[in-house]
């Protein structure tokens, strides 16, 4: 297992493939393995560089709140701990906003961005009544499954790998909420200054609403959309081989 010392915490990284290198920036309450199909249809032409922010995965845990502004910093850290130049970017839900920020900010150091259920600001999710109006970001990712016999994978993910232990979860699930239900708040003017060739991707069953997803893409000159029928926030579970296809179809595109 490897782990590099990131503004102060060990985080775990992976390296597998080989090619062009790729970046995966993985979602809130999310483990790099709700990304490995995707890695592993890549990992014969290309490199993929990724890695676990705190309270996810085999990272353990931070004091205080989560924030984007932090993770962006933990990203740019992460590029220069690889070593790596401009790279293609692949993110998922908070992964996604990170690959925004991240082209927005720092256009130097992306090729081309892949962001998977992204959202500007809070206002882009399907609320749910009974949760208080947080955002509903599952089943089977970030929610308790309505079906009681279909497992919670992302949970249960979590209570294999994480170090802080299986009860650790409900502590980490309070301070994403908190932060999906405050952050980001990206104006879509703003995307114009992004010229990375661009892929936004969501299901039309997602809680980011897809008229969301299409602002994103319609801010971001010459920026491709997908919309990934009968598929949900899940979607990367739900329609794994749909999504490889165009996301390796996309990055044959990529000078």
């Amino acid at each position: 297992m490897t782990y590099h010392r990131i503004n102060g915490v060990d985080l775990y990284s992976e390296v597998v493939g080989e090619g062009r290198p790729i970046l995966f920036l993985h979602g809130g309450f999310c483990s790099l393995e709700a990304l490995r199909e995707q890695a592993d249809a890549l990992a014969a032409e290309r490199t993929v560089y990724a890695f676990e922010r705190p309270g996810h995965g085999r990272s353990a845990d931070i004091d205080g709140g989560y924030n984007y502004e932090r993770g962006l910093a933990d990203t740019l850290a992460y590029l220069d701990a690889e070593g790596l130049e401009p790279v293609d970017v692949l993110g998922y839900s908070d992964g996604a906003i990170l690959g925004l920020l991240l082209a927005l900010h720092h256009p130097e150091r992306v090729r081309s961005l892949i962001a998977i259920s992204g959202n500007l600001d809070p206002s882009a999710f399907n609320t749910n009544d009974d949760a208080g109006g947080l955002p509903v970001l599952g089943p089977p990712v970030h929610a308790a499954p309505k079906d009681p016999d279909k497992p919670d994978l992302e949970r249960l993910a979590y209570e294999r790998l994480s170090p802080d232990g299986p009860a650790h979860a409900d502590a980490v699930m309070a301070k994403l909420f908190r932060l999906w239900t405050t952050e980001p708040h990206i104006d879509p003017a703003e995307l114009a200054a992004i010229k990375a060739p661009t892929l936004i991707v969501s299901g039309d069953r997602d809680t980011i609403r897809p008229d969301h997803s299409l602002l994103i893409a319609s801010s971001i000159p010459g920026a491709q959309l997908c919309i990934v029928p009968g598929a949900t926030h899940g979607l990367l579970a739900e329609r794994p081989a749909l999504i490889s296809a165009v996301v390796r179809e996309f990055l044959q595109q990529v000078p």
